[in-house]
């Protein structure tokens, strides 16, 4: 496990202090850590919706065929990684007005180290349930603002008062970016692509 996500959880603040270090010595090496942790709430959603499934119903089991369920997770997988290249971009495009100097591969660093709280939250996808997922994502988006809040003045460079104002115009920015991108995928699945249920528990009368 990349050092790094356990001190997010332990040592936030050391761990960006870090992070922006390693970024200036290796340049986009926070692509392995995008790349490999958006894996992980995606192959939990094909588990979960392919071979454990959910209930609409008492006695009711609902699953996702093997064709959908790959559609859908190929489709979040390309909106989380989307969601943080285009995060990264507007965390360099609004640091001009907070006198911070970034380069774009910190800006995207900085978004995906962020976001580490949303991916892991995809574990709970294992077993879908509403009110799991709500608890989880709910979870993961607090302490996700914690590490923006804390983690941006730092990473930046920047005295606490700017820093803080910096993350607060990321954060409104942030939660239009993962709205606008899920909303869309979810309609472009449901409406273009037109997934497939199984419902194995259902017997024809």
């Amino acid at each position: 496990m990349n050092p790094h996500i356990v001190r997010l959880f332990t040592h936030p603040d050391f761990a960006w202090t870090e992070i922006r270090s390693e970024e200036e010595q290796h340049p986009r090496h926070y692509l392995a850590h995008l790349l490999l942790l958006a894996l992980l709430p995606t192959l939990c959603l094909f588990i979960g919706t392919t071979w454990v499934g959910w209930s609409l119903a008492e006695d009711e089991t609902v699953r996702l065929s093997f064709n959908s369920a790959l559609q859908l997770c190929l489709l979040m997988y390309g909106a989380m990684v989307l969601g943080t290249a285009l995060m990264g971009g507007f965390i360099r495009w609004m640091s001009r007005a907070f006198e911070a100097r970034p380069n774009l591969n910190q800006c995207i660093g900085f978004a995906a180290y962020v976001a580490t709280p949303f991916f892991l939250s995809g574990i709970s996808a294992l077993y879908p349930n509403r009110w799991l997922a709500i608890s989880a994502l709910m979870l993961a988006g607090a302490y996700t603002s914690y590490l923006l809040f804390i983690g941006l003045p730092k990473f930046m460079r920047l005295n606490q008062d700017r820093g803080l104002l910096y993350a607060a115009a990321v954060w409104g920015i942030g939660l239009l970016v993962v709205v606008t991108i899920m909303v869309n995928m979810i309609l472009f699945w449901l409406n273009v692509l037109s997934p497939e249920y199984i419902r194995p528990d259902l017997v024809p009368g």
